[in-house]
């Protein structure tokens, strides 16, 4: 099984079966083409003696700095060892695999220059699974990704560190171990490998793929609140989305509404109370506007996954070789800012159904949901570890984009700051996975003293699922240990394609 690259055409279904699924990847005939051309117009300037920034000058502020032709080979190795100063934890080797992918999509647009030798190496890594090592802090998200793609390219080189069966180990021998030889870059390729926004955009598609999982599951979960809370079900009928017509929002009211079908548990306007918290009330409106930052983040993804975002360019049909800026990571910025904070928002509405839930002044079930109030304290503290989480998050969705600090002696002078925006909307995606865990534990303890026979069919899936992981509590225990399984287990969720919120 395998999907073809051309540069183009890229959808997530595929990135989804290439790094979940095994697909291999291969170039299309129609991509090799472009690929050769491109490269053909590179050794022909060069032939020609044509200045080309990257090609046969230096980097950055050193870009008026000629190369003498019997220099391009080191000046291309120079590039991607110095440039090779990313710092911190590792991305995970899921993120490292999407950028192997979208970086030879990238390349294979045939704007680069490349060889496709080198092309090629690049998707044998990917298709054998010979992981970088690549350091997920250090980029600044303009002039590309410069420090991570640079370790993604000294696999390539033989150098730096990747991962072969479970194991890290030195570059060259994960390349010898999967028998492919490494190769000796020449003119443009260090630069084709290094200057794209293919780290920021990984770590957005990851994030994208599981927090539109998220937001799926946290529509299940609040519908199990709302029964555990005996909340009013005429806040999701479709009169009232009619008349706001975001579409997102009456989706999620529909989609309430046939979650809760047939519960016993639910209730009417002025049954127990006229009208329910905002954190019950407003599910459509708020998660609606979650799906809306969804559907953003999703198109700006789609447009850079099919994005020459080298410089300079190579048109081969012209002849222009153009020098700009498709590196700058700005649009990628923005949509992971914004990711980042509509995440952080469904995290703060499920802690805040998590405190009704266990509040004994506005749940009318016992305090903290314990089988001995008092003597146990039941789910208690894990509201404080919601809150915790959810305050992090707060200070995580501050924008990255922002901010910018010139580098290159001021020649870079304004940045995106996009991939720490990509790293942080993540981190808020794992905090909030944690969150709705926890509210999803709490309301299944609350479906147990109210009876489960009387939750609706489709929340009695949703409840099930959650006991398979997380018992029935009948007395105090250590809740962490519940939280981070079945916080595991929504992550799982986000690699099954056969996933469905009613399980």
């Amino acid at each position: 099984m395998f999907i073809q690259i051309d540069g183009n055409s890229l959808t997530f279904d595929q990135i989804y079966k290439v790094i979940y699924q095994g697909y291999s990847v291969k170039i299309s005939d129609h991509a090799v083409e472009h690929i050769q051309k491109s490269r053909t117009l590179v050794e022909e300037s060069i032939t020609n003696n044509n200045v080309i920034y990257g090609v046969n000058t230096g980097f950055g502020k050193f870009s008026d700095t000629v190369i003498s032709k019997t220099d391009l080979a080191d000046l291309q190795i120079n590039l991607i060892r110095s440039h090779a100063c990313g710092l911190g934890e590792p991305f995970s080797l899921e993120v490292s695999r999407v950028m192997l992918l979208l970086r030879a999509n990238a390349l294979a647009k045939g704007y680069s220059g490349i060889r496709l030798e080198t092309l090629q190496l690049l998707i044998d890594c990917l298709n054998q699974n010979v992981v970088p090592v690549i350091s997920s802090q250090g980029s600044l998200g303009a002039s590309g990704d410069l420090a991570p793609l640079s370790h993604l390219a000294l696999l390539l080189v033989g150098e730096g560190e990747a991962v072969y069966n479970g194991q890290r180990m030195q570059g060259e021998d994960a390349l010898k171990l999967a028998g492919l030889e490494p190769i000796q870059l020449q003119a443009k390729e260090g630069l084709a490998l290094i200057n794209g926004t293919q780290a920021m955009t990984a770590v957005g598609v990851v994030s994208y793929l599981e927090a539109q999982k998220l937001a799926d599951l946290a529509d299940g979960i609040a519908a199990l609140t709302l029964e555990g809370l005996q909340g009013i079900v005429e806040a999701f009928m479709p009169e009232s989305h009619a008349v706001r017509p975001y579409p997102e929002q009456q989706q999620v009211a529909a989609r309430i509404l046939s979650y809760l079908e047939g519960s016993q548990l639910t209730t009417s306007q002025g049954q127990i109370r006229v009208q329910d918290a905002y954190s019950l009330r407003c599910i459509p409106q708020v998660h609606g506007a979650i799906y809306q930052v969804l559907n953003y983040v999703k198109e700006k993804l789609l447009i850079e996954i099919n994005s020459a975002t080298d410089n300079p360019l190579i048109f081969a049909d012209s002849g222009k070789v153009i020098s700009g800026g498709n590196f700058h990571g700005q649009p990628i910025a923005f949509a992971m800012d914004f990711l980042g904070i509509a995440m952080a928002e469904l995290g703060n509405i499920s802690e805040r159904r998590i405190e009704r839930i266990v509040n004994p002044q506005l749940s009318g079930l016992p305090a903290f949901l314990s089988a001995d109030p008092g003597l146990e304290s039941g789910l208690m503290i894990t509201q404080y570890a919601a809150a915790s989480l959810v305050s992090e998050n707060k200070v995580l969705a501050h924008p990255s984009s922002v901010d910018s600090i010139p580098s290159s002696a001021n020649q870079e002078d304004h940045v995106s700051m996009g991939t720490t925006a990509a790293r942080h909307a993540y981190q808020i995606i794992k905090n909030t996975r944690r969150v709705l865990s926890i509210e999803a534990i709490c309301a299944a303890q609350a479906a147990d003293i109210h009876g489960v026979d009387k939750l609706a069919s489709e929340t009695r899936k949703i409840y099930s699922r959650i006991r398979k992981t997380v018992p029935t509590i009948t007395k105090d225990r250590i809740f962490s240990r519940d939280i981070e399984g079945l916080a595991a287990d929504f992550k799982t969720f986000v690699q099954d394609t056969n996933y469905e919120i009613a399980l």
